[in-house]
């Protein structure tokens, strides 16, 4: 199966609501925040709206937007 070269776009005239717009996540230096697969951390580095740099105590992880799996605490 392949993927489509580009996303559908939502007919104003369709029955069917239109997909929701993804919520933009925003974080601070020093925020404390829960990942997915690391665990607890906290921001330690901001490159803005590309990536955040965080500290999981054993490990550092450069996670990059849209920073899916992680939320703030």
């Amino acid at each position: 199966m392949t993927k489509p070269s580009a996303p559908r776009r939502h007919l104003r005239t369709s029955p069917f609501k239109a997909p929701a717009e993804p919520l933009i996540k925003h974080f601070a230096l020093g925020d404390r925040v829960s990942h997915d697969r690391y665990g607890l951390g906290r921001i330690i580095g901001v490159e803005d709206g590309i990536a955040m740099l965080v500290d999981f105590g054993s490990l550092q992880a450069r996670i990059v937007s849209p920073y899916t799996g992680m939320d703030k605490l």
